[in-house]
């Protein structure tokens, strides 16, 4: 791991600040969202996703793009998250404010 952070740390960045920007943008879907039984299904595909890369299981070029996938997607989630959390942050002070 630190070997992909040391060299592709620009795609990394880059996909911190893609998913900063999707969390700020995003606006929030009053949705039905996913079924109980797909969640299970896409949650059960990146565990074993996760379980090939700990385990070697894709040698060679094909399992350091597993690897760095991996890394991105969760370094994206991540920069959703505090994207998020930031527009949270700076709404609810505009709308406090605008009560007062």
């Amino acid at each position: 791991m630190i070997y992909l952070a040391t060299f592709n740390w620009g795609w990394l960045l880059g996909a911190g600040l893609i998913g900063l920007a999707m969390g700020w943008i995003a606006v929030v879907q009053r949705g039905q969202g996913w079924t109980a039984i797909t969640m299970q299904k896409v949650a059960v595909f990146v565990a074993a996703l996760i379980l090939a890369s700990v385990f070697h299981l894709a040698p060679g070029r094909v399992g350091y793009w597993l690897d760095l996938g991996l890394v991105m997607f969760a370094v994206y989630v991540a920069g959703c998250a505090v994207g998020s959390w930031l527009r949270y942050l700076v709404v609810s002070r505009h709308a406090s404010a605008s009560k007062a």
